[in-house]
């Protein structure tokens, strides 16, 4: 067995389709840190207690824009008695006039403005980035402000996230290759435990839905797109709020390719049924045709929808599980909170590779109804 080096392709594709977008998509406009402690500062104003409920609400939208949002930093976590960050900045890189390059620590979380080339820049509470005066003046609304906005192309903690794991994965499969070539296609070291897996895929996945003659063409694409949506989802399980298709952005960006590539290597037949289906009366074909057009769009889209929304979920069930813990403050509670926050874990664990599964699975039926050669019209004569 060989292992191709396209789906190293694929992956710099991957990150060039979500780079542009993902500094901009899923940003919290509410629920943020700074939203949070704006909101204690005003019940304390007006001197009205908060209750304990109200607290874990909102330490729950501290958690979820740590670890379910993107970010121009990479923060590992917070000493909340002295507020120290622990983490790393990342580069911020801006069009403005101009190409601006900097890091987000001149930003200071969100409380300094940053300078470059004479420009200024402040943090929004959405994580949007504005173009303001030297003393960082926002018009508007405070989480709808009318300044400036620039084109924002920063590395963010997703990107940062992604390519990690596409260097993690050319090490990881360019081994296994190397592995090959030298003990005579027999895998060594890590690449025994993913060779069944890459077999899985072309066996199960690739071969049944698209067929022999098709599927070594999309074989690129399906081994790079599963073991990269793997990775990803296993690393959003960890604390390091990794939880990059949680980001509607990334989703959408893997779906795009999808789309694009059935849309390109589909055959005569593919249009075929959907602008003129054979055996079916002309009024039926003025009437369904439409209707297939939009079926073309709605594939993708339930693809990016799909993935985004059982990944984001998991992590508010276990977040909002373990504020049970708090809300009934009660010893069997308590246990009972832990018990279903361990299983849903596990359970988490396995809806990391089924995700990944399903959206190869569905991509793989995609690419297998753009290029099937259709018999029937022929049967008719």
């Amino acid at each position: 067995m060989v292992i191709s080096n396209k789906p190293l392709q694929f992956i710099i594709a991957i990150l060039i389709a979500c780079l542009p977008i993902v500094g901009l998509a899923n940003n919290p406009t509410e629920h943020t840190p700074a939203h949070t402690e704006t909101t204690a500062v005003a019940h304390e104003a007006s001197g009205e207690p908060k209750d304990e409920k109200s607290e874990i609400k909102e330490k729950i939208d501290e958690k979820k824009a740590h670890h379910v949002l993107d970010a121009h930093e990479f923060s590992l976590f917070e000493d909340e008695e002295t507020g120290v960050h622990y983490g790393f900045p990342l580069p911020i890189i801006l069009w403005d006039n101009g190409v601006q390059i900097f890091s987000s620590s001149k930003f200071n979380h969100g409380e300094s403005v940053a300078e470059s080339n004479g420009n200024y820049y402040k943090l929004g509470h959405n994580e949007k980035i504005y173009k303001t005066d030297a003393a960082g003046t926002m018009t508007g609304d405070e989480h709808h402000p009318t300044n400036p906005q620039v084109l924002d192309f920063s590395i963010t903690k997703s990107v940062f996230s992604m390519m990690v794991v596409a260097l993690l994965m050319f090490l990881l499969f360019s081994g296994l290759a190397k592995s090959y070539a030298k003990n005579g296609s027999i895998a060594a070291g890590a690449g025994r435990f993913f060779e069944p897996i890459v077999l899985y895929v072309r066996d199960e996945i690739a071969i049944p839905n698209i067929g022999e003659k098709h599927y070594k063409r999309y074989m690129s694409f399906l081994l790079t797109v599963f073991f990269f949506i793997w990775f990803l989802n296993i690393f959003g399980l960890t604390p390091l709020g990794i939880n990059v298709t949680g980001n509607i952005a990334i989703t959408a960006g893997l779906a795009i390719i999808t789309f694009l590539i059935t849309t390109f290597t589909a055959n005569k037949n593919y249009w075929g049924h959907i602008f003129w289906m054979p055996g079916v009366p002309t009024p039926m074909k003025i009437i369904l045709a439409p209707i297939e057009l939009l079926g073309i769009f709605i594939k993708p889209f339930a693809l990016m929808i799909r993935l985004y929304a059982n990944m984001i979920a998991g992590h508010i069930v276990v977040m909002s599980l373990l504020a049970l813990i708090f809300i009934f403050n009660n010893i069997g509670m308590s246990i009972f909170s832990l018990l279903l926050t361990f299983i849903i874990s596990v359970i988490e664990i396995l809806v990391a590779a089924l995700q990944a599964y399903i959206f190869t699975m569905l991509a793989a039926l995609y690419f297998g109804s753009a290029v099937e050669e259709h018999h029937h019209e022929e049967a008719h004569h």
